[in-house]
């Protein structure tokens, strides 16, 4: 007895409890809802105060490092860098802020417009996706009505309402696609004004090794970048939308109670896959580097061909275009089994676990009977629970492609870690500050002072070197403190032993090298051109290989016809040229091949007499011609009033020149004037001397032969 009536106060209690719940229903609704914006609103503030102390403490941190970030030069030794860690954190966002201030540079801008449209039609698709989840009730409560006019009439309006959905879901593929083109070309467009000035592209390859391969990041990475970007705004904006609509029709229809009870379980069960899930940005961002590095050992092959070819090195480098092969197929292997139980955790959860919570959702208001509730009948509950469900599976839908998007997101992260530090590395090399490991035969320890410092460039008319050492690509200090002047008009010769300095020499005239101390007066860049032994020869006709790298409008600017440049390809017996092809100037072909090597440095020394600069580096510029050429060359170059300076072991150039360099290959060097004449008589007589002292260990055998017979 003491049992039963136990029993009944409990359900006494639980009655009045019901009851009680129910006229305060509205209440604890509105206090539910604001309990959870409040906190919403602290998480927020905790985030943005978790990100402050990561600024100050990454602040503090650049303070204490403040001398090593200026001078960047590693050697050997040094320990080779960690790779940037891809994942979600302030960096990330600091770096998409600015690329998007980039690929979106204002309000009233393309782009802009592109997306205002695309949200539009993001908002028109979901009210018709709420409109089709409506009429399909409706068409169910129509069928279990046994209403065969209604039904049919209800088909009518739910193939009209397709035209506007068609048309939606097609003017949203063509917003994303728009808008990854117009994101590419923005960013491509600022890439390449940021790679093409300054001589930043010389200075990445050759000064610095933090990106080794940036024809990848401009051609491929960029455009990943730009589809996973215009992709994410579609699948991130659309599900949230939808889930914010979606809810709010539910909560009205089953009880906001419910909606509220099943999101907490759906957020628990969300954090606990955020927390199993892979970092799939670090991967791509591994995966795009290995694609990279294949890629480029292959463009290196191309490049070398010939030597390869020659060395029948075709085995060892099938090695090693096979070792980077398999290393990227066993990265992609490894990325495809973590997907796999990634997607098998992700496909149970979000379409069972999160539907059987949506059908217990669904069935509220079949078996409980909700304030203001209205009886109803089969067709009314079909409709209800038809509706319903149809509503939970696009909401069902929308939570899931925003916990899909959380790998994308990722993904995006390695892209834009990619393009990022492309862009990073780009900034430094204009600033002067660059990171490359050296490997230098001496070791850097001693001339770490020399490569740390910087010294000082001055526009100047003409030329002198201060004090300023001369340092070889690999760190080695090849002269200390080089010093000499030149005016326009001394013709300069430049000799010495491979690897004593030329080259670094000229690099700096040209404004490719860091001044590592001392002053440097030079003209400006447009004042100097440069001949190497092979020269460049661009694409395009065969005016442009004269040209380059003026335009068609320039040359016509400097008032120069096509009159003048055939008088400059009669000077140097190339006129045959425009008779071989019918097309004349406008000829087109690859002419590094068409053309030998000594008819491409015939047109380089034809682009010399075009150009017409105030100095001139030749560097064994007239290797592969005749004497005859030579002499044409060097006295119609002369004659133009171009200051010539010249590195080559011909005698038969010194003739042209007044002042002579000379390295001896130990950091040591001579400046003096060049009397051609009595230099070569000098070597000459060095000449019969070396070879009558070769003579003389022969002699002293004959002598002794002759003594002891």
């Amino acid at each position: 007895m003491p049992a039963v009536l136990r029993e009944r106060n409990i359900r006494g209690i639980i009655s009045q409890l019901t009851t009680l719940y129910l006229q305060n229903r509205s209440r604890i609704s509105r206090a539910v809802y604001i309990t959870l914006f409040v906190a919403l609103i602290n998480r927020v503030r905790n985030a943005i105060a978790e990100q402050k102390a990561a600024s100050a403490r990454d602040a503090a941190k650049r303070a204490e490092k403040g001398a090593t970030i200026s001078n960047p030069i590693e050697d050997a030794d040094t320990p080779v860098k960690k790779r940037k860690k891809v994942e979600l954190n302030r960096e990330f966002f600091r770096s998409l802020l600015r690329l998007l201030r980039i690929v979106v540079p204002g309000w009233g801008s393309k782009e802009t417009r592109l997306l205002i449209s695309h949200s539009f039609f993001l908002v028109i698709r979901t009210l018709i996706s709420l409109k089709v989840a409506a009429m399909d009730g409706a068409i169910v409560k129509a069928l279990v009505k046994g209403n065969g006019r209604e039904f049919l009439m209800r088909i009518v309006y739910w193939m009209l309402i397709a035209v506007p959905a068609t048309f939606t879901n097609s003017m949203l593929s063509y917003h994303q696609a728009e808008l990854s083109l117009r994101y590419r070309t923005r960013l491509t467009q600022f890439i390449h004004d940021k790679y093409l000035s300054q001589l930043t592209f010389y200075g990445i390859s050759a000064l610095d090794d933090r990106i080794k391969n940036p024809d990848q990041l401009i051609a491929v990475d960029v455009a990943k970048f730009s589809n996973s970007l215009a992709e994410l705004y579609s699948n991130l904006a659309k599900p949230i939308l939808d889930m914010t609509i979606y809810t709010f029709s539910l909560s009205k229809s089953v009880g906001g109670e419910g909606v509220v009870f099943m999101s907490l379980l759906v957020q628990l069960s969300a954090n606990v896959m955020r927390a199993l899930t892979p970092p799939f940005g670090k991967y791509v961002a591994d995966e795009a580097r290995l694609e990279g590095e294949f890629r480029f050992q292959h463009s290196r092959l191309i490049d070398h061909s010939e030597e390869v070819a020659l060395y029948a090195g075709h085995e060892a480098e099938k090695d090693t275009l096979d070792k980077g092969y398999f290393t990227l197929i066993k990265h992609v292997n490894y990325i495809l089994r973590r997907r796999f139980y990634h997607g098998f955790m992700e496909d149970f959860v979000i379409k069972y676990f999160w539907g059987a919570l949506g059908l217990l959702l669904c069935s509220v208001p079949v078996f409980v009977k909700l304030p203001g509730g209205t009886v109803m009948n089969m067709g009314d509950r079909t409709e209800s629970f038809v509706t319903n469900r149809r509503m939970l599976l696009s909401a069902s839908d929308a939570f899931g492609r925003v916990m899909f998007s959380y790998r994308e997101i990722m993904e995006l992260a390695g892209y834009t870690s990619r393009v990022s530090s492309l862009l990073e590395v780009m900034h430094d090399i204009q600033a002067g500050r660059f990171e490359k490991k050296l490997v230098s035969s001496s070791g850097t320890e001693n001339n770490e002072a020399v490569l740390k410092g910087r010294g000082k460039v001055v526009e100047s008319k003409d030329i002198q070197f201060i004090d300023v050492p001369i340092i070889s690509p690999n760190g080695d200090v090849l002269v200390k403190a080089l010093s000499f002047s030149l005016k326009q008009g001394d013709h300069l010769l430049v000799v010495g032993p491979n690897g004593c300095g030329k080259s670094s020499l000229f690099r700096i005239l040209g404004g490719l090298w860091p001044v590592y101390g001392g002053t440097v007066y030079k003209p400006p860049f447009s004042d100097i051109f440069y001949i190497p032994q092979r020269p460049y020869l661009s694409r395009g006709s065969l005016r442009q290989q004269i040209i380059y790298p003026d335009g068609i409008r320039t040359m016509r600017a400097k008032g120069i016809t096509d009159a003048d440049l055939l008088a400059i390809l009669r000077i140097l017996n190339l006129e045959n040229l425009l008779e071989l092809y019918p097309e004349g100037w406008d000829a087109e072909a690859e002419w590094r091949d068409v053309l030998s090597g000594g008819l491409q440095q015939r047109v380089a020394m034809a682009r010399l007499f075009y150009h017409k600069p105030r100095y001139a580096i030749l560097d064994e510029c007239t290797s592969s011609v005749t004497l005859d050429t030579e002499k044409t060359m060097y006295e119609n170059a002369k004659a133009l009033g171009i200051t010539l300076m010249t590195v080559s072991h011909r005698r038969s150039l010194w003739k042209y020149h007044s002042r002579i360099l000379q390295f001896d290959g130990q950091g040591n060097f001579v400046f003096t004037k060049l009397d051609a004449e009595k230099r070569l008589q000098l070597e000459d007589e060095k000449e019969d001397l070396e070879v009558l002292l070769r003579q003389v260990p022969e002699l002293e055998r004959r002598i002794e032969e002759l003594t002891a017979a």
